[in-house]
């Protein structure tokens, strides 16, 4: 005999017990019920023994409404809604599968990975550490452009500014005074977290290009021309080691998403070529170039510094909040000062001497001066860059 269809099947007890167990067990509302029935309807059955179809009816039943449990259940788990199962939960979680992940989420990166053998690989340029006093008496400053090209590098580094800004979504009530680009650090409206490390990434994954096409080039110079490079390529290719382990150190903070790495694939693919270009035409320019991007460096992670002081980022102001590891080696980082302004004021005096030694390697003849940071003087002590935002006159050093 046929099964009828309307209503619970006549020839399956065992699937009937369930149905109704399920409606004293979950206190479904009676409106629910069309639902279990239409999830009934698959279990007809023609000329069938009343045992196989017991059976097998049995089973449809028991999949049927452990699938309409599940669907529920993981309802109401996802969307917050009571233990009851309504039909509303299931629409609702319908709507959450449509939604979208913001482009600008941050998430967290840099897996550590295990090798059989080697417990460490320590830096290749271990860091030259600077005290506490000198590291906070660093200032933003900014050195006039004198020459045609000082004008040039100038501008493109504006440019330059104006398009990261915009990249980066900074609106127009969080910029600085456009008379003092390179030293005001205050805006009406500060920056977030998340702004900042989007800032901080993009800057650091094309500040360590200038130093290795510059020491790449002077390499193959010295290769070409038979002669001692005099100590400029060491400086170059340690600046642009030193720029990487920025990068790397806000990357284990997090991670940003597939269109700011296309970004940075971009940026970086223009900005090799162009400079591989421009040093090979005139490297005076190119110095003063990376000067003046040293100059918004310093300037970023002042403004920054500030911030943090003024309470307006508060998750790097919880002392709870840890700074990498990876910062803490390289740096040497004391126990006492671990924070994330600390990192910040470690990572701009970097950027301090970087701006010193490329205003002053500008200033240089780019084919026979020493490289003076790296010299013995017969009257003077080593030059220190970071205190010389303008860089050192030809003059005082050759």
């Amino acid at each position: 005999m046929p099964c009828q269809a309307e209503g619970f099947c006549m020839l399956c007890p065992v699937s009937n017990n369930i149905i109704t167990g399920l409606y004293h067990l979950f206190a479904i509302p009676s409106s629910t019920s069309k639902t279990l029935q239409v999830l009934s309807i698959p279990m007809l059955s023609t000329q069938i023994q009343h045992a196989n179809a017991s059976r097998q009816a049995a089973q449809l039943g028991k999949a049927a409404a452990l699938s309409f449990v599940r669907t529920a259940s993981s309802s109401s788990s996802l969307l917050g809604c009571p233990a009851v199962l309504r039909v509303g939960c299931a629409a609702s979680q319908q709507h959450r599968l449509f939604s979208s992940t913001p482009a600008t989420q941050l998430r967290d990166f840099f897996p550590v990975k295990e090798t059989a053998h080697i417990q460490k690989t320590k830096p290749a340029w271990p860091h030259h550490a600077q005290t506490y006093e000198e590291m906070a008496a660093v200032v933003p400053a900014h050195r006039e452009p004198r020459t045609k090209g000082d004008w040039v590098a100038w501008k493109i580094v504006r440019l330059a500014r104006w398009c990261m800004d915009k990249a980066t979504g900074m609106d127009r009530e969080q910029q600085v005074d456009k008379k003092h680009p390179t030293t005001s650090v205050v805006a009406q409206k500060p920056l977030t977290e998340a702004q900042w490390l989007v800032r901080f990434i993009f800057l650091e994954s094309i500040a360590g290009v200038p130093g290795m096409v510059g020491g790449m080039l002077r390499h193959l110079g010295s290769l070409r021309r038979m002669k001692r490079d005099n100590g400029w390529i060491e400086t170059l290719l340690e600046e642009s080691y030193n720029e990487r382990m920025h990068l790397l150190t806000f990357m284990k903070m997090c991670e940003p998403g597939w269109f700011m790495k296309m970004m940075i694939i971009g940026a970086q693919g223009v900005f090799f070529n162009s400079l591989f270009v421009s040093y090979l035409i005139s490297p005076k320019i190119v110095h003063r170039f990376v000067g003046y991007l040293e100059e918004e460096a310093v300037h970023t992670y002042t403004r920054c510094i500030k911030e943090i002081e003024d309470g307006n980022l508060p998750k790097w102001n919880d002392p709870k909040f840890g700074i990498p590891d990876i910062a803490v080696q390289y740096w040497q980082m004391p126990k006492e000062h671990r924070t994330m302004k600390d990192l910040i004021l470690y990572i701009r005096a970097d950027e301090a001497v970087h701006r010193g030694v490329n205003h002053t390697l500008g200033n240089l003849n780019q084919s026979e001066d020493p490289n003076p940071f790296v010299s013995e003087f017969k009257d003077r002590e080593v030059p220190r860059p970071a205190l010389k935002p303008a860089g050192y006159e030809r003059a005082d050093v050759i």
